[in-house]
């Protein structure tokens, strides 16, 4: 149970504002732990739509031995998709990137191929939940040699860092964006991570938002109520997400 929820806190869905661009999903239909056929897509899709989402920039998995998926196979999952979807426009309101995973395999794939990145050379990035990714600083700090900008994907879900606000900081200093997922802001990961959430929002830590949406239990936690004391902050972290429109 969230202690600290007010029952006069706004619904999530009264912060999002319009024509919001999502940076942060699952929805190309069986290529990782998200939406598992074309009809999940389209039931998950709208769902979002109805609480305000207009653009998509959808995120799959590549992660090691887990989900080997590569930019080929990712752009043509996306071009497949686009084809069946019955949305208007929707050509122009869905690509795809994708949430990378920080650890060796990945240094090797951003030292010898193009990665496929949410604009530009922003990359949304990943680390385990049980522990930091090994040779963590390395990593970064080769990855910004190699030209890309690292967003750090739902930093506040990762537990080891819930005890120390240094090590988020530390991370910043290091040139990592931070990108909360609104799940957190609902209360949906339970109360630790809400509270990791406002404190990081308080903070001035948070650059920007995404549902991480992966199935419809999702959406429907997108459509309860923010937890968070100082749910204020949120505001002008939808905004900053108008960065990525396409």
């Amino acid at each position: 149970m969230i202690h600290f929820f007010k029952q006069k806190n706004p619904y999530l869905r009264d912060l999002i504002p319009d024509n919001f661009i999502d940076i942060h999903s699952h929805l190309l239909p069986g290529i990782d732990d998200g939406a598992t056929s074309i009809e999940d897509t389209t039931s998950l899709i709208k769902g979002l739509e109805k609480i305000g989402f207009k653009k998509f920039i959808t995120t799959p998995h590549v992660m090691g031995e887990v989900w080997k998926n590569t930019s080929f196979e990712i752009k043509e999952k996306l071009a497949a998709t686009i084809q069946e979807l019955q949305f208007p426009n929707i050509d122009k309101r869905f690509k795809a990137a994708a949430e990378y995973m920080i650890d060796e395999e990945f240094r090797e794939l951003f030292k010898k191929e193009q990665l496929l990145t949410l604009k530009e050379n922003y990359v949304l990035v990943e680390m385990s939940y049980i522990s930091p990714s090994l040779q963590l600083y390395d990593i970064l700090f080769e990855l910004h040699a190699a030209g890309y900008q690292a967003i750090l994907a739902h930093p506040e879900r990762y537990n080891f860092y819930h005890h120390s606000l240094d090590d988020y900081k530390k991370l910043k200093n290091a040139g990592c964006l931070f990108q909360m997922n609104m799940l957190s802001a609902t209360g949906h990961y339970g109360e630790h991570v809400a509270k990791v959430s406002n404190t990081l929002l308080k903070e001035g830590l948070i650059d920007f938002i995404g549902s991480d949406v992966h199935h419809t239990r999702h959406l429907d936690s997108l459509q309860k109520r923010v937890v968070l004391k100082n749910y204020e902050y949120l505001t002008p972290i939808f905004q900053n997400n108008s960065f990525f429109d396409f």
